[in-house]
């Protein structure tokens, strides 16, 4: 046992993790988190060597199961549609992120009162405006202001990234067909900035960022939690959290590399375990209190599973549109079909944003799963020389609505390198899900030809998309219908807080970083706030 008591145990030290980590912190608490995974060097990455494409097909890859490193956790998907993923470090799925920033519109927040399904939010797009402000500054967003499909709001901190030839060429057929589009923000600084450097468009985000440009939250905030004297405990795999007899949260006990296992006690817990991690954790933290899972008497811990699934149309173009070069993430966006029009035959709506496409081994090479005929041989040379630089994608984000039958469970036989129980993941795409999904990629097509692409392809589904993990534990006013409140703090355990996507009642059509970074920042400054009245075990 660790005997020191911490006034925060943070679990996970990702992107709402490092948010609280560093503003705790800085607040005066005594601050440890626990975080599965290593400690990454920037020069561990591989994306300013010659080989990074095939590393992107193993070590780098996105999805855990194919990565398969001791740090990660395996994830049982024989019964999803869409594989998750995501990377146990320092920071998190940021270090693999493609640093898309994206605000949640405000109609995302009240669903219910506009659309008649699912459920509105605790809080509105108003609410969350300063603390979205806040975060643009400590991840050093570029973009530009006046969009638009948005409220008018504060410009963000550095000036946008190029859009490119792709951006252009898209922006093309979009003003053909008066269609909505705008620069894409990006949490990829266009000037060096708080101790990164500027972007140097390699167009390798996805595999980790070799030059400290793009804001991981190990680079963003870990300096300074680090700084302010919090305690990060790496290769800490944590297996149940910590109640005592009044039902309150006393600590974690986690796993070390040596095969350790050893209780560290805290006032206030706080899991940032992302909307499979934390729902893992809460079920797997089972005792005579809590039979379910804990903070589970609503029985909604694991359930509303949302994960973004995501089509793609691309094309090809008879001209140079050096369409390698980055950043990875989007040049431009369009919300032109963001919002509900029932005429379609379906609610709610998808974001599209154009993306570069990737290095020779074919479009979105992170990606992987080309078929062994079309990557071999003198048909990889003839794909190479039709669209290495000549192409680019509208990548389509399709909101996901919560049902409680996409869910997290333990798996009965899958187990960690420890011996813990892995996650099963099961999720099925919804009739509306695939009816939207058809809008848009018809749409995209438009897009496409109007831009005079001269060949085009569809992908209907990726497989490997799954990076948004959303709604296994989530907030609302009423403990039977959510697990935690609009703080995070949980129904049933009043010193347990959750800050991650799990927590997110819908899913909108967006990136969800910028919103969980923010939900996180507002949650922890209540914290912060409300300290002396906060209830903790004796």
């Amino acid at each position: 046992m660790n005997l020191k008591v911490a006034d925060a145990l943070i679990i996970g030290a990702g992107a709402s993790g490092s948010v609280a980590a560093k503003h705790l912190s800085a607040a005066g608490f005594s601050v440890v988190c626990l975080e599965q995974g290593p400690k990454v060097d920037n020069g561990e990455f591989w994306g300013d060597k010659p080989e990074w494409e095939l590393m992107s097909q193993k070590r780098w890859h996105p999805n855990p199961n194919v990565r398969d490193l001791e740090a990660d956790y395996p994830v049982e998907t024989s019964q999803s549609d869409v594989n998750p993923l995501m990377y146990s470090a320092v920071g998190g799925s940021t270090i693999l992120w493609a640093a898309h920033w994206q605000r949640f519109m405000p109609s995302d927040f009240k669903v219910k009162t506009l659309d008649g399904i699912a459920d509105d939010w605790p809080f509105t797009y108003e609410d969350l405006e300063p603390f979205y402000d806040e975060m643009e500054v400590e991840m050093g967003v570029s973009g530009l202001a006046g969009d638009p499909a948005y409220p008018p709001g504060n410009a963000p901190p550095l000036p946008p990234l190029p859009i490119g030839k792709i951006g252009m060429k898209a922006a093309e057929g979009m003003n053909k067909l008066g269609w909505h589009w705008w620069p894409g923000p990006n949490a990829i600084p266009s000037k060096d900035y708080d101790g990164r450097n500027a972007c140097v468009r390699r167009g390798t985000c996805l595999t980790g960022c070799p030059e400290r440009a793009k804001a991981s939250t190990d680079h963003t905030h870990w300096p300074h939690a680090l700084k302010n004297g919090a305690e990060l405990i790496t290769g800490a795999r944590v297996r149940e959290i910590l109640v005592n007899d009044e039902g309150l949260a006393t600590g974690a006990i986690y796993v070390d590399r040596n095969g350790r296992e050893i209780e560290q006690r805290a006032k206030v817990v706080i899991v940032c375990g992302n909307g499979i991690g934390t729902p893992r954790l809460l079920l797997l933290s089972k005792s005579n209190r809590f039979p379910d899972g804990l903070a589970n008497s609503s029985g909604l811990v694991g359930k509303n599973l949302m994960m973004h699934p995501y089509a793609a149309v691309s094309g090809n173009f008879d001209e140079d549109l050096e369409s390698w070069l980055g950043p990875a993430g989007q040049t431009i966006q369009s919300m032109q079909f963001y919002e509900t029009d029932k005429s379609r035959g379906f609610v709610r709506g998808a974001k599209w944003q154009v993306m570069p496409s990737g290095g020779p081994l074919g479009m979105r090479a992170a990606y992987g799963g080309k078929p062994l005929e079309e990557a071999w041989g003198a048909n990889l040379h003839r794909s190479t020389k039709r669209t290495f630089g000549r192409s680019f994608e509208w990548g389509i984000i399709a909101e996901d609505l919560p049902e409680e039958a996409n869910r997290v469970v333990l798996d009965q036989s899958l187990t960690d390198s420890d011996g813990v129980p892995a996650p099963r993941v099961i999720y099925r795409n919804s009739e509306n899900t695939h009816r939207m999904i058809d809008f848009h990629l018809e749409r995209a097509k438009e897009a496409m030809n109007a831009a005079g692409a001269i060949g085009i392809t569809v992908t209907p589904l990726m497989r490997d998309c799954g990076w948004h993990l959303m709604g296994t534990a989530r907030m609302g006013t009423d403990p039977r219908t959510s697990v935690v409140d609009q703080w995070g703090k949980s129904h049933d355990v009043p010193n347990l807080f959750i800050y991650d996507g799990s927590v997110f009642v819908t899913s909108s059509g967006f990136n969800p970083t910028a919103t969980i970074t923010a939900i996180a920042l507002r949650a922890v400054k209540h914290l912060i706030a409300e300290r002396y009245n906060q209830k903790v075990a004796a």
